[in-house]
């Protein structure tokens, strides 16, 4: 299905839990969030039901997200029932790798593609810091993991800060030039608590695209990786990975989104930075046949901006980025 400025909507990112095992300090603030209850979070049946109503207007790739998804009970039995719905043909998954050791086998086996995973520095100390509460050691070990069960392409998503990892970018692309991975410098978004924390932070796209440059060689632009994303990609010469820019501050690319975001209590978002939902729960669990849903999907899709307005800050007072899925 086309929205009202003829973009094609065709993808669905699913936010199965607003928890985390980490509290990244771009996420979420130093005390955490107030966590759902559990009584208001989408059942397994829910999201199935709101996915199967999804095919019925073209969304065909989902997106798993939190939180962290893999704090989620049942994920391996949701990816099972989401990989059997006809007309879905590519479910991934955005997470900060660490239980990765411990669910990557059973979710390849249960239907998902591909994951991508948080990374933002190379250093331990930083890493903790950034993270407040993660080990380095851990997310690496699932980066393996992925590597070694073969959710290929695997991804790896750096959000880049002035002042706090700027100076690791050199070292994040070489990763690229002896492994099959693939990493993204994400420019940093005021979300949510972290407007404060972020400002005078931000590093264009292209900064960061000079600076490897320089250092390592000539960027040549490559294929897209295979995915649904945003990102720009390029490769050195001769390199098994390849590197991508995600600008949406200083390049936005709103004229080709083409996602939804469904939130782990139920609200069907047509933008990340548009407060307007659209409640999918309370017609769930009043029996809303499935055309109702449908009709509500639709509802969402015709609402999509043209655009973000990120450079205005962040206007959702009710949630931080952790709550609607990144």
């Amino acid at each position: 299905m086309r929205d009202t400025f003829r973009r094609e909507i065709n993808y669905l990112r699913v936010s199965v839990t607003d928890r985390c095992n980490l509290r990244c300090v771009y996420c979420m603030p130093p005390e955490g969030v107030k966590f759902l209850p559990h009584d208001e979070v989408l059942r397994t049946e829910e999201i199935e039901a709101v996915i199967r109503a999804g095919t019925r207007v073209g969304i065909k790739k989902i997106r798993l997200t939190g939180g962290e998804p893999l704090v989620r009970k049942g994920i391996r039995n949701l990816v099972r029932r989401v990989a059997n719905i006809p007309g879905i043909d590519d479910i991934t998954m955005t997470t900060n790798g660490i239980l990765l050791p411990l669910h990557a086998a059973a979710l390849k086996e249960a239907g998902l593609k591909r994951v991508n995973i948080s990374l933002d520095t190379l250093k331990n100390e930083r890493y903790r810091e950034i993270t407040r509460v993660g080990e380095l050691a851990a997310a690496w070990k699932g980066i393996q993991t992925a590597l070694d069960v073969g959710l290929h392409p695997v991804k790896l998503n750096t959000v880049v800060v002035r002042g706090i990892n700027d100076d690791e970018v050199e070292a994040l692309a070489r990763l690229t030039l002896n492994r099959a991975l693939h990493i993204r410098f994400i420019e940093i978004m005021p979300i949510g608590d972290s407007n404060s924390w972020s400002k005078g932070r931000f590093v264009p796209a292209g900064e960061i695209m000079e600076k490897i440059s320089r250092r390592i060689g000539r960027l040549i632009p490559a294929k897209t990786v295979r995915g649904n994303g945003p990102a720009k990609y390029y490769r050195f010469e001769g390199a098994a990975g390849t590197v991508g820019f995600i600008t949406a501050m200083s390049d936005h690319f709103c004229e080709s989104c083409n996602r939804l975001r469904l939130t782990s209590s139920g609200g069907l978002r047509p933008c990340l930075y548009d407060s307007r939902e659209i409640d999918m729960r309370t017609p769930l669990r009043r029996g809303a046949e499935e055309k109702e849903l449908v009709d509500l999907i639709r509802d969402a899709i015709d609402m999509k901006p043209d655009r973000h307005h990120m450079h205005d800050g962040w206007v959702d007072s009710k949630r931080v980025m952790s709550q609607i899925g990144g």
